[in-house]
């Protein structure tokens, strides 16, 4: 049977859906003004889904950069799985493979094939990798498993949630509008983190630290540090290079609520940064 990331049906409804929301929203703007409940439920189901994604999904589940408290991980698992993008292993096998052949053929969504493409085309496309061939392990971890399968609860829930705080009004602002913003505030990492910003390493792809990412997307936008140190907890690697998903690991950290965190030594950062290693550095801490 086809994973439910990879139907037609389901790329169609998180891409057209969300968007024809947003337009409705932008609609009602020109009657009244947003209310301020509705701005409310936006930002914060906007920040925890956001941070689903990105602390959960992305970081600890698919590049093991930390070990969380059961209660913690499974938390970050279901907030990303309300952000409607795909089940927590299509999304790690898919950015797994994106990993392994990164801005190269067989990369799921290579800007070889054009910007859009790399933003959002491919998902019109079944490029979600097979966890079989790029995640093996996660099928037997029992909590990733029940998450996975109830993936259309959790993604009902993302809706249902704003809808009962605030009404019709909840549900566009605190549901559609925010699907679609953190949806293309991701997708952004995957196409302008790799066609606009500044290299600090070279990497065996086109990554790219983009800071208006960065900040949108919670730090993933510090995409060249990330190809460079995949399995590194921080992507923002300088004081000012703003991630609040690593602001978040810390805290959590902090209150024994994850261990094992995955850091970049200084002077490996050092010798990379200035060109003293041999060839590309993007595979050195996967």
């Amino acid at each position: 049977m086809k994973p439910l990331a990879n139907t037609r049906v389901f790329v169609l409804a998180v891409v057209v859906i969300p968007f024809l929301g947003t337009a409705i929203a932008i609609g009602t703007l020109w009657q009244r003004a947003v209310h301020w409940t509705d701005l409310a439920l936006l930002i914060t189901m906007y920040t925890v889904t956001g941070f689903g994604l990105t602390v959960g999904y992305h970081r600890m589940l698919t590049h093991c950069s930390f070990r969380a408290h059961p209660a913690v991980k499974m938390t970050l698992l279901i907030l990303g799985s309300m952000a409607v993008a795909s089940p927590p292993l299509e999304f790690a096998a898919t950015h797994l493979r994106h990993h392994a052949r990164a801005d190269r053929d067989g990369d799921p969504h290579t800007p070889l094939e054009g910007l859009f493409h790399s933003h959002l085309g491919w998902m019109l496309k079944d490029r979600f990798a097979d966890p079989e061939t790029y995640c093996r392990h996660l099928l037997t971890d029992r909590s990733v498993m029940f998450v996975n399968r109830c993936f259309p609860l959790w993604a009902a829930l993302s809706l249902l949630i704003p809808l009962a705080v605030g009404g019709w009004n909840g549900l566009l602002w605190g549901g559609f509008v925010r699907i679609f913003l953190v949806h293309h505030s991701m997708f952004s990492v995957n196409s302008l983190g790799h066609a606009f910003g500044r290299r600090e390493f070279e990497t065996y792809d086109c990554s790219r630290n983009n800071w208006l990412v960065a900040v949108l997307a919670f730090g993933e936008g510090w995409h060249n540090n990330h190809h460079a140190f995949p399995r590194s907890a921080f992507h923002g690697l300088h004081w000012w290079q703003v991630d609040f998903s690593g602001y978040l690991i810390w805290i959590l950290q902090r209150f024994d609520l994850v261990m094992g965190v995955c850091r970049v030594p200084p002077e490996l950062r050092s010798r990379c940064a200035s060109g003293n290693m041999e060839g590309p550095v993007s595979l050195l801490t996967q």
